[in-house]
């Protein structure tokens, strides 16, 4: 099975990055299944049920989220009823969604799960614990196991990709909007990348708009950060590619922007 990862969609550049590689993207790597982190597609901030039916029509079959899944009020209107929006499954029992979804895709079915870290963020239930069960029922479904984990430190999400080798098939990181480097294949087969990076303005900062953002570090008062809706775009993806047993055979980083053009 061949999976294709894009990592956090900002705003209307982003989608409309996405919109544009993905054509060539799915020529490429030929993937059964395509994922999106979509938690800050709304101007940074949320999902709108447009922008989540317009990354369905443009060939994503699941869009995980993150700390920003409730930044958009509609959401508690549709979000029980998008069968292919998941949100962190750590996230307090009461909270309206669900955690992973398993979808069928050429035969196979796939598990894509989406956890939330706790260090430098606010407090929900232990994703190490949550995880272990869901990974659990999971296995009796399918070995094809994805998860994305939304969070801060690096130390939470290295630790969170060794807790899962050998049981997920790939482990990657999301939210910090910078592509890291480490990319492998981790002993007992499981693909990890600690932040895959994001998907939106190139020339800001994490997205938004770096005027603003450096007017806060140079005077620190306020400043009010916004998503450019004009500019250059990147886009950050990861692709990996599973045996029949659910391991990792092939993986690699996606990295496109003006300076580092697509390459067919």
């Amino acid at each position: 099975m061949k999976i294709l990862f894009i990592g956090d969609i900002v705003g209307s550049i982003g989608r409309d990055a996405l919109q544009s590689y993905l054509p060539r993207l799915k020529s490429k790597y030929q993937p059964d299944a395509i994922i999106v982190n979509g938690e800050n597609a709304a101007a940074g901030r949320g999902i709108t049920k447009k922008i989540y039916d317009d990354l369905l029509f443009m060939g994503v079959d699941v869009i995980t989220m993150g700390n920003h899944t409730w930044d958009q009020k509609e959401i508690f209107d549709f979000i029980d009823d998008a069968d292919y929006l998941i949100r962190p499954a750590n996230f307090s029992e009461d909270a309206p969604g669900k955690g992973a979804v398993t979808i069928t895709k050429n035969g196979k079915q796939l598990t894509v799960m989406n956890l939330h870290g706790r260090v430098f963020l606010p407090p929900h239930d232990c994703p190490f614990k949550k995880v272990d069960e869901m990974v659990e029922e999971a296995q009796k479904i399918s070995p094809y196991i994805f998860v994305d984990f939304h969070a801060e430190a690096t130390s939470e999400k290295i630790a969170f990709g060794w807790h899962l080798d050998g049981r997920a098939s790939a482990v990657v990181g999301t939210h910090t909007h910078v592509q890291t480097a480490d990319n492998r294949i981790l002993p007992g087969g499981t693909a990890y990348i600690t932040d895959v990076g994001m998907t939106g303005p190139y020339d800001g900062v994490l997205g938004m708009g770096k005027e603003n953002v450096l007017y806060k570090f140079k005077t620190n008062l306020p400043a009010r950060f916004e998503v450019p809706k004009t500019g250059r775009a990147v886009l950050s993806g990861y692709f990996v590619e599973l045996n029949q047993a659910g391991k990792a055979i092939h993986q690699e980083r996606i990295y496109i922007n003006d300076d580092q053009p697509f390459a067919q």
